[in-house]
């Protein structure tokens, strides 16, 4: 099964995630299949970019958001 989830790519004390299409056994810094965007909860306001286009299509060929990147994109709409 395909996840759309957050992998941590910040240093130590510095977080910065993408958001990725993986498969739900891979560990979580572990292969991925896509990079559908980026999130940066450092910067204030949050910078959060992502291939909406892209995420539609994942989730059409039966995807599954997680919670956290779930509420991060109803933010953007």
């Amino acid at each position: 099964m395909v996840k759309i989830r957050l992998t941590r790519i910040g240093s130590k004390k510095r977080p910065l995630y993408r958001i990725v299409a993986a498969d739900s056994r891979s560990p979580r810094d572990g292969r991925f299949l896509e990079i559908l965007g980026y999130y940066d909860p450092r910067k204030k306001p949050h910078i959060l970019e992502v291939k909406t286009e892209r995420v539609k299509d994942w989730v059409q060929h039966g995807a599954q958001l997680t919670e956290r990147v779930e509420k991060l994109i109803s933010k953007l709409t």
